[in-house]
């Protein structure tokens, strides 16, 4: 029963859910050409995309802050065609990695559907998670390894995925991203960050303005986190599969009296159409810092960096007494955005998203497409057994123009 609690909760802090240093891309010139294909026989690709009969590399890329980053790529389909359109970035949530795109079968996972309609996969995973648990001088026992939250992943993360694949291939690149690298991205694009290396952006989920979220456990969680946010920063990772996170799981449902086999429907939502034959859900670590940022997003409904609680501390990193905020509206109004969310998501729920649409009132019409799916929930949108039809044809229908 624990481990079904714990492997259910890795979903509620989906987004608590969904997971800075420079305010721009580097430049072309600024990151080394040489590039780390590497042969990694326990990875993503012999595991996950070559039993399935397409071909795979493995690829890592440093961030300016150090860490060691996997990248998996697809570059063609399972005919063996070459890819004949644009690269496209896929960017998992919180607590998950790349193989959200690939869970499901070919026929329903957006990594095989993409790369079997001639597109050039790449797979990112995350600082900290399994694949992408290197730094060149931490390591992940070391307290200093964990400091970082969801702006060191737009910050820093994101920039270093982009600039590698664009330095790859030489093409600029679509972006796809569910809950939490929907965040990624927003905080990068309302800073400027997308024009020189990106096509598009589809996002599936999106995360932005969080504070009217319907999930009550994940509500909770965010109390508890800001309440003791002493207490857990002291425990600098936090692992779901374990420990701390496993205690946190126990105390949220016994604050609610739930069953928690019935966890994720009640912070997702109610998905409609999961493929029943594939349960495993991934329950890759994250930095605590990261729960407390989202947790703030939830109690003051404010997109900034995040707060360290003192003037003091928030002048010495920001220069300034509060957090910086990411302002939806400097979001470049010609920047291609493809935006779809569910009527039964408890995360990225109704009313956010149109907070979220509100301040895009101004986005070139031509240039944003809001696709709604009134019976889809949070892991619908990557999980579903119809998501090809649902979803990703009109999101490669919108690729294909821009």
């Amino acid at each position: 029963m624990a481990s079904t609690v714990v492997s259910l909760f890795s979903i509620v802090l989906l987004c608590i859910t969904a997971a800075q240093g420079r305010k721009t891309f580097h430049l072309n010139n600024e990151w080394p050409t040489s590039y780390a294909l590497i042969n990694d026989v326990d990875g993503i690709c012999k595991t996950m995309v070559e039993t399935q009969g397409y071909t795979c590399e493995e690829h890592k890329v440093t961030t300016e802050d150090g860490y060691i980053l996997s990248l998996q790529r697809m570059p063609m389909g399972r005919s063996g065609e070459k890819a004949d359109k644009p690269p496209v970035l896929l960017q998992h949530g919180i607590f998950s990695d790349a193989t959200t795109w690939l869970i499901n079968s070919p026929d329903e996972s957006l990594g095989f559907i993409l790369a079997d309609n001639g597109y050039d996969v790449w797979l990112a995973n995350v600082r900290g998670t399994q694949y992408s648990n290197g730094h060149t001088s931490l390591n992940p026992n070391d307290k200093a390894y964990w400091d970082w939250s969801w702006d060191e992943l737009a910050g820093y993360d994101l920039p270093a995925f982009v600039q590698y694949v664009y330095n790859y291939t030489g093409q600029r690149m679509h972006y796809a991203g569910h809950s939490l690298g929907t965040l990624m991205a927003l905080a990068a694009l309302s800073r400027g960050q997308e024009l020189n290396m990106l096509r598009s952006a589809a996002l599936l989920c999106p995360i932005a303005h969080m504070n009217q979220i319907t999930s009550l456990p994940t509500k909770l969680a965010a109390d508890i986190f800001i309440a003791n946010d002493i207490y857990w920063l002291g425990i600098s990772e936090f692992n779901p599969n374990g420990g701390a996170g496993s205690n946190f799981v126990e105390e949220i449902c016994n604050k609610l009296n739930l069953n928690c086999a019935n966890l994720m429907s009640l912070v997702t939502g109610p998905n409609c159409c999961l493929n029943s034959s594939k349960t495993v859900i991934s329950s890759e670590p994250t930095a605590t810092k990261n729960l407390i940022h989202l947790s703030q997003m939830i109690r003051t409904g404010k997109i900034a960096k995040y707060d360290y609680g003192d003037q003091g501390e928030n002048m010495k990193h920001y220069g300034q007494p509060i957090p910086p905020p990411y302002v939806m509206t400097k979001i470049s109004n010609d920047f291609p955005l493809f935006l779809s969310y569910g009527g039964q998501d408890m995360l990225s729920d109704l009313n956010d998203v149109q907070v979220l649409l509100n301040d895009l009132k101004d986005h070139d019409k031509n240039k944003l497409v809001v696709l709604f799916k009134k019976n889809y929930a949070h892991l619908d949108f990557v999980r579903a057994v119809n998501a090809n039809q649902m979803v990703y044809d009109p999101m490669m229908a919108f690729f294909k123009i821009n």
